[in-house]
């Protein structure tokens, strides 16, 4: 399984930015699908998190200002990031599991929130 995030970019505290990970390969198995991001020093923490029947999961600190959804004819989800804060800068993963032992890793995107 391949994916490719994009989306990223620099956006002031406030607006928004919409992630997509499309994914390609043996995508048959894929099961859930997630976003994390991580910031230097940091360990890299979920943000957000579909199942393949539409189930959500938020971290608390983006509930109610970011939405994942999934394209499943389209293999793709996405990260809709409202009312963002400089704390959400980080680089944002996409992710794909397609067992319970088994995740694949997108190459990560760059968002930057100025205050």
């Amino acid at each position: 399984v391949q994916l490719q995030a994009s989306g990223g970019g620099l956006v002031q505290a406030g607006g928004s930015l919409r992630l997509s990970c499309a994914a390609s390969g043996s995508i048959f198995n894929i099961g859930a699908m997630g976003w994390y991001r991580q910031v230097p020093g940091k360990q890299r923490e979920l943000v957000a998190s579909i199942t393949s029947y539409g189930s959500t999961f938020y971290d608390d600190s983006v509930k109610g200002r970011f939405t994942i959804s999934r394209d499943n004819a389209k293999n793709t989800v996405y990260l809709q990031m409202n009312s963002l804060k400089p704390e959400d800068t980080a680089v944002y993963y996409c992710t794909a599991r397609t067992s319970v032992t088994n995740s694949y890793w997108g190459q990560g995107t760059k968002v930057t929130v100025s205050s």
